[in-house]
C-alpha cells in the first residue's frame, strides 16, 4: 500500500467538524476529532508526528532545536518507508519542520507565490506514474496558506499583547474562515484527482491538522506557539482507505501515535536498532479496545521578548477529561474540568487538590524523561 500525507497548517477542530468538503472526507474515512499535538507549532509538532516521540526526548522541543534531532536514535515514518523500498517525495514550507533523512526527493514551496494546488496536484500525477511502474511511493503535501495568511496579516502586524487585535474578535473569525475555506477546497481538489486516478485503491492518505490558531481566545497569544490550551493544542487526524472503518474516535489520542499507526496499517516491522517511540497504534481503538492516552506537551511563551526561547516554557499534561498546565516561566499552575469547561476559563488549580497532585507528577514524570 502506497501513502500520502496532508499536512493542513493551522487548521482548527472547529472549522474540520464544519467544513463544505472536510465534512464529507471524514463521514468517510478514521477520524480522530481529538488528537493533542506535542507542540502548538509547526517545527516540533511534525517532528513528533514523523518520529513518533515526545520532543523532549528526540531532541526538537523548540523553534531552534531541528539541528538537535536524534536522528540516529529514532527513526522516521521517512527513514521507514524509504528502508522498506518506498519512493519519498515530498513538498514542504521549508527544510526545517521535517526530519529529512530518507527523502528521495523534498521539494520547498515559496509560500507566498506559489500555487499549492496546481504543484500538489502536479505531483499526484507524478507519483501515479511510480505506480504504474510497479513503485511503492511515499508522498509528503503541506498546505501551508493558513499558517502564510496568519503571518502576513496577524503575527507581522499586531504584538501578542495587541487591544486592536483582541477587541476585534469577529473579524479576526472573518479573517481565519477566509483562509480555512480556501484550504478546505484545496484539500478537495486534491482528494477528488486521488480518486479520479485510481490512487485510492491502493493508498492510505492520511490528513493532519499540526496544530490549531487562536482567533484571540486569550489575550497573549495571537496566533499559536505560546500557551498549551486546546484551540491550539486540539490537532486532527484522518485515515482514509477502504479497508478502514468510517468512524469518528472522540477519544483522547496523540499525534505522536500517528507513526506507529502507520506501521501498522503498511505491516512494516518496528526497527528495534533504534528506541522505542513514545507513540501507540490507534488501530486497537477501532478493534473496541481503548486504554486511556494521556497526552504531554510544551510550548514556549515568548512573554514581552518578541522571541520564543530556547527551551519551552508552558508544559501541559491533559486527560479525557482533565488538563494540567505549569507555567514555567513564572511557577504558576493551572488546572481545567475540560468536560464541564472546554474553553478553559475556569482554573480549578487550587480547588482539586488530588487531581492537581497526580496530574503534576505525571507532567513531571513525562517532562524529565
Amino acid at each position: 500500500m502506497n501513502l500520502i500525507f496532508i499536512t493542513i497548517d493551522g487548521a482548527r477542530l472547529d472549522r474540520i467538524i464544519n467544513g463544505n468538503f472536510y465534512k464529507k472526507f471524514i463521514d468517510k474515512s478514521t477520524f480522530f476529532s481529538k488528537t493533542i499535538t506535542y507542540a502548538p507549532y509547526t517545527i516540533a509538532a511534525m517532528h513528533a508526528v514523523f518520529s513518533g516521540t515526545y520532543g523532549n526526548k528526540s531532541g526538537v522541543n523548540s523553534y531552534w532545536s531541528t539541528p538537535d534531532f536524534k536522528k540516529n536514535e529514532y527513526k522516521t515514518l521517512v527513514k521507514y518507508l524509504h528502508d522498506a523500498g518506498y519512493v519519498t517525495l515530498g513538498d514542504s514550507i521549508n527544510k526545517l519542520i521535517l526530519p529529512k533523512n530518507g527523502f528521495d526527493e523534498l521539494t520547498i514551496h515559496d509560500e507566498l507565490s506559489d500555487n499549492l494546488t496546481e504543484r500538489h496536484l502536479s505531483l499526484l500525477s507524478k507519483v501515479n506514474e511510480l505506480k504504474n511502474n510497479g513503485k511503492n511511493f511515499f508522498l509528503y503535501l503541506h498546505y501551508s496558506n493558513i499558517h502564510t495568511g496568519i503571518m502576513e496579516k496577524v503575527l507581522k502586524k499586531y504584538d501578542n499583547f495587541s487591544e486592536e487585535y483582541f477587541s476585534n474578535k469577529i473579524e479576526n473569525e472573518r479573517f481565519y474562515d477566509t483562509l480555512f475555506e480556501n484550504a478546505d477546497k484545496y484539500l478537495e481538489e486534491i482528494i477528488t484527482k486521488c480518486e479520479n486516478i485510481h490512487l485510492t485503491d491502493d493508498t492510505l492518505i492520511v490528513v493532519i491538522s499540526d496544530h490549531g490558531i487562536s482567533i484571540g481566545e486569550k489575550m497573549g497569544e495571537r496566533a499559536y506557539g505560546v500557551f498549551c490550551y486546546d484551540y491550539t493544542l486540539n490537532a486532527t487526524s484522518v485515515f482514509y482507505h477502504n479497508s478502514l472503518s468510517k468512524i469518528h474516535i472522540k477519544n483522547q489520542v496523540r499525534s505522536i501515535d500517528i507513526l506507529p499507526t502507520i506501521l501498522d496499517i503498511l505491516k512494516i516491522p518496528i526497527d528495534e536498532n533504534y528506541l522505542k517511540f513514545d507513540g501507540q497504534s490507534l488501530i486497537p481503538i477501532l478493534n473496541g479496545e481503548n486504554p486511556p492516552r494521556i497526552a504531554f506537551s510544551q510550548s514556549g511563551n515568548p512573554l514581552n521578548s518578541g522571541k520564543p526561547p530556547k527551551e519551552p516554557n508552558v508544559w501541559a499534561v491533559r486527560t479525557d477529561d482533565w488538563k494540567f498546565i505549569f507555567n514555567v516561566h513564572d511557577g504558576t499552575e493551572e488546572l481545567y474540568n475540560l468536560q464541564n469547561d472546554p474553553n478553559e476559563l475556569n482554573n480549578l488549580i487550587d480547588i482539586e487538590p488530588e487531581i492537581s497532585t497526580k496530574l503534576r507528577l505525571k507532567l513531571n514524570e513525562l517532562e524529565s524523561r
